[in-house]
């Protein structure tokens, strides 16, 4: 049924004269089961399904959408899409050209061990409480009190695409993720909050594989050491070993963001924000040899897995930043055909009636050649900076700042003693200019990457290794003291 109707949705586009035609059916099964303070919150779940149609009309673009999966509704949606196509048309003066593209034909199905679906509410509403008691016990070793916030849930995707130009694309995708924020509080000492985002696209056996009971408990425990013991981070300026975690973030916010192509071209200036790379800058250094940013949608497991974009188009690794270099930007077929390259299928939307527009999927640091051991040996003085509970960066992503939660001092390359609120305040420029060893590691963060107007929330994964950065000068800030 879904496949006769996005055949129909072409041709009707196309008895209208549309030069080109998308249709695209969607649906998005989201469940989340949440626990506050070992009592149950909300148990919810919602199915989002439809069909969208995109047409081009004399180099103008329309966009339509209907939840109703009749022959009616999607002829009033064609209808409706090549009327606002028509009607841009006329206002238009720079016409909208798609680059020339080799169109995929693929069926992807990720094939969960164990459906998320599967598992008894009551079964996941005890799990959470496992976890929670693990917090719970773990807090009261170090005498602290403590509050804390897990959800566990899932977001299940059904997506197929076909287009006038030749793309037949079916995609299912499961993802299941778990979320915990935990705040902990000493009467002596103040507050503390740390929280972590994990996200697959396998089933429940994800859940089981990330060990959240070992996870929490032995997470509460470096946190209250910092909370009692941490001392103020060094005024001098030191070296800085930052973890997987935190190089994630930055990747993502400093190196995908400012490379999507829409941003570069200032689309995005009164939703996301403008970018400090310009079309002159491509190929100019930004950073040191031994960084390479990559944005790849097939790694393996990801959360953001998008092995074919909404537009037909055969996912690839997208380098970034290569060697120091900036390399590559974000594309779609649009903007692909404005810079006279290809698109490398960075299309996505988030629901079936939103258009697709270039977004994120694995963004991550590719890994180098040292072990942490080597990443510390030769540091007289500096901070290892674990974790993170706080960043921001401007509309620019030029400048940044991160306060760890998780941190420690280095001493004649050792760890010692835990470093509160240490904070990371520099340039993107200065920051990949400063690291001079990567590690040989990799680990992966999920995430929900937000863009566009209306706002469009999708699963991103972020990530990379250990990295040493050289001579930078930390900050701090004041520790909280309510609860």
């Amino acid at each position: 049924m879904v496949e006769d109707m996005l055949k129909y949705a072409l041709e009707e586009a196309g008895r209208l004269g549309a030069n080109y035609a998308e249709a695209r059916y969607q649906k998005d099964v989201e469940e989340a089961i949440i626990l506050k303070n070992g009592s149950p919150e909300i148990t919810a779940r919602s199915v989002d399904e439809g069909i969208s149609v995109r047409v081009l009309i004399d180099g103008a673009l329309g966009f339509s959408s209907t939840p109703f999966l009749t022959r009616a509704s999607i002829r009033e949606a064609v209808r409706s899409a090549f009327s606002m196509a028509r009607a841009a048309s006329r206002l238009l003066k720079d016409r909208i050209k798609l680059s020339d593209e080799e169109m995929s034909r693929a069926r992807v199905e990720v094939k969960p061990r164990v459906r998320f679906d599967a598992v008894d509410l009551d079964a996941k509403i005890e799990f959470l409480r496992e976890v929670d008691s693990s917090i719970l016990e773990a807090a009261e070793r170090r005498g602290l009190k403590v509050m804390r916030f897990l959800e566990v849930g899932r977001r299940d995707l059904e997506k197929w695409v076909i287009n006038s130009d030749g793309a037949d694309v079916f995609t299912r995708i499961p993802r299941t993720f778990l979320e915990y924020f935990i705040t902990l509080y000493s009467p002596q000492h103040g507050s503390i909050q740390r929280f972590q985002h994990l996200g697959e696209a396998r089933g429940w056996e994800a859940v089981e594989a990330w060990r959240p009971n070992e996870m929490v408990s032995e997470e509460v425990e470096h946190v209250a050491a910092v909370l009692l013991r941490g001392v103020a981070p060094p005024r001098d300026p030191v070296d800085v070993v930052l973890g997987p975690e935190i190089v994630g973030i930055i990747c993502h916010e400093s190196a995908g963001h400012p490379g999507e192509a829409d941003r570069v071209l200032g689309r995005e200036l009164a939703q996301g924000g403008d970018s400090y790379i310009k079309p002159e800058l491509l190929g100019t250094r930004i950073g040191s040899d031994v960084v390479t940013v990559v944005d790849d949608p097939i790694t393996p497991y990801s959360f953001g897995y998008s092995p074919y974009d909404d537009e037909g188009i055969k996912g690839r690794e997208r380098k970034l930043i290569e060697n120091g270099i900036l390399r590559e930007l974000l594309h779609n077929r649009e903007t692909a055909a404005i810079f006279g390259v290809s698109s490398n299928g960075a299309a996505r939307s988030a629901g079936y009636d939103l258009e697709p527009i270039i977004r994120m999927s694995t963004t991550y640091m590719k890994p180098g050649d040292y072990s942490f051991d080597e990443l510390l040996e030769d540091i007289r003085e500096g901070v290892y900076i674990k974790s993170y509970q706080e960043w921001n960066i401007d509309d620019k992503r030029w400048n940044q700042r991160y306060v760890g939660v998780e941190a420690y001092r280095i001493v004649g390359g050792e760890l010692r003693e835990p470093v509160r609120n240490p904070v990371l305040e520099v340039t993107t420029r200065s920051l990949y200019s400063s690291i001079d060893a990567v590690g040989k590691d990799l680990k992966f963060f999920a995430g929900y990457c937000g863009k566009g107007d209306p706002i469009q929330s999708i699963p991103v994964w972020m990530g990379g290794p250990h990295v040493r950065l050289r001579e930078v000068r930390l900050g701090s800030t004041p520790p909280k003291t309510d609860w």
